[in-house]
C-alpha cells in the first residue's frame, strides 16, 4: 500500500513539473504538452493549430513516460486511461483554464476556449498504474515522417551578393 501512494505521488509531482510527457496510445508516441489538474493529466489538440493527438481514444488506455526536467532522463512511466471532457460538462471550465495558462504562443488568446470546444479534442490521462523501473531496450524510435526537408548546401556565390566582398571600391572622390 506504501509502495502504491508513493508511486502516485510520483507520478503527480513529476508531471506536474514536467512541461512535456511522452504519451502513447494506439499510434505513435509523441511528445505532448499537458496540464496536470484533479490528479489527472488534460491534452489539449486534433485542431487547427493545436498538437495532434494520434492513436488516443475516449475509453481507450496509453502509456505515458515523464522525463526529468533538468537532466532528461526518464523518471516515471504509467499508464493511463483515456477519457474525453466534452464542452459542456462539469470540468470543462476548470480544465481549460489550466490548459490555457500553458498555451504558449496562442495567436487567438481571448477566444481559444471557445475555440476548442467547437474544433478540438481535450482529453484527461487518468493514472492506473505506475512504475520506476528502467526499460531493457532503448524504446528509440524512427523520426514521424514529415513533408520538410534538409537545406542544401548555399552557392558559393551567395556570400560575395551579400556581404558585398570581392567588388572593388573607387578611392576616388566625387565632387
Amino acid at each position: 500500500m506504501t509502495e502504491q501512494l508513493l508511486g502516485q505521488a510520483l507520478v503527480e509531482e513529476a508531471t506536474k513539473k514536467s512541461g512535456l510527457i511522452w504519451v502513447r496510445g494506439d499510434g505513435p508516441e509523441r511528445a505532448l504538452w499537458h496540464a496536470w489538474h484533479d490528479g489527472a493529466a488534460y491534452l489539449v489538440g486534433d485542431g487547427p493549430g493545436e498538437q495532434p493527438l494520434p492513436g488516443l481514444t475516449d475509453g481507450g488506455t496509453a502509456r505515458v513516460t515523464v522525463r526529468s526536467k533538468d537532466k532528461g532522463g526518464r523518471l516515471v512511466a504509467w499508464t493511463a486511461r483515456v477519457s474525453a471532457v466534452a464542452p459542456d460538462s462539469e470540468p470543462w471550465e476548470a480544465v481549460t483554464t489550466e490548459l490555457k495558462g500553458k498555451r504558449l504562443n496562442a495567436v487567438d488568446a481571448e477566444r481559444m476556449v471557445e475555440r476548442w470546444s467547437r474544433e478540438c479534442r481535450v482529453l484527461r490521462l487518468t493514472p492506473e498504474s505506475s512504475t520506476t523501473e528502467l526499460p531493457t531496450s532503448s524504446l528509440a524510435a524512427p523520426p514521424p515522417a514529415t513533408p520538410a526537408t534538409t537545406r542544401h548546401p548555399i552557392p558559393a556565390a551567395l556570400p560575395r551578393l551579400l556581404l558585398g566582398r570581392g567588388r572593388k571600391r573607387s578611392s576616388k572622390r566625387h565632387a
